[in-house]
């Protein structure tokens, strides 16, 4: 139950990942990257900000404790010249405590003047790791634009092409069938001319020596009609007729030779 339990998880863990590495894009990453570089390199400022701050604060209580100490030494000497001794033995207490001060103030602030310089270095180095990365980071990103909108113009491109292969499939095929109607339409042809198959165009159980004897019917029905009209013609007509059109007439029955 244990071995399904983890593989069940695994399974999860690979399908988020994917779904992450599909919706994940470089240069928010980069982006994301660059500001906690950023906030960083503003943390260890802000660092060394307050060092040198503290190492300022204990400088100037170092320099008061000094001028305390100058001040109970000479207030020592007057208690003294005064005749004093007791106020010039407490003056000298106090200025030997400010003393011993002073001197703890000067070990802080030789300790904080290190980290001071540490911080320092540690912020020039970190700063051009961050100006570093900047460069890197507008380079990739400018890559990854470039290649992307690559990408899209290639997929259309492609997309293209399949509509265009698919347009010139269709042309093809109506090519195809155009040429094979041709040729069907001519094998026809040849077929009906040499009888082996009837013309569709002729009445139902005729053949063409039908036609050919229904056509010298028509013919001479037309020679018929043509000789009783010339005969109608009034007399001369006919010889005038002929020689404007250049043949002699012929001699009608019942003229003498």
């Amino acid at each position: 139950m244990a071995r399904i339990t983890q593989r069940v998880a695994d399974l999860f863990r690979v399908k988020a990942n994917k779904a992450l590495d599909r919706a994940e894009d470089p240069r928010e990453v980069l982006d994301y990257s660059y500001e906690q570089q950023l906030e960083m390199l503003q943390k260890v400022r802000r660092g060394l900000a307050d060092v040198a701050t503290s190492r300022k604060r204990v400088g100037l209580q170092a320099d008061q404790l000094r001028q305390s100490a100058d001040k109970l030494g000479d207030q020592a000497q007057q208690a003294l010249a005064a005749g004093r001794e007791d106020l010039a033995r407490e003056a000298l207490t106090r200025r030997t405590a400010a003393a011993s001060q002073v001197d703890g103030l000067e070990e802080q602030q030789t300790s904080l003047r290190a980290e001071e310089e540490k911080l320092t270095v540690a912020a020039e180095r970190l700063q051009q790791q961050v100006d570093s990365f900047r460069t890197r980071k507008e380079t990739i990103k400018a890559r990854y634009t470039s290649a992307e909108a690559q990408t899209r113009v290639t997929e259309s491109v492609s997309g293209i092409g399949d509509e265009l292969g698919d347009v010139g499939y269709a042309v093809q095929r109506a090519q195809d069938k155009t040429e094979q109607m041709q040729a069907r339409a001519g094998a026809l042809d040849e077929l009906i001319a040499s009888g082996a198959l009837e013309d569709a165009t002729q009445p139902a159980g005729e053949d063409d020596i039908h036609a050919e004897l229904e056509r010298v019917s028509a013919d001479q029905d037309v020679e018929i009609e043509l000789a009783r009209m010339k005969a109608q013609l009034p007399a001369g007509s006919g010889t005038e007729a002929a020689r404007e059109s250049g043949a002699a007439p012929k001699d009608g029955p019942g003229e003498e030779d």
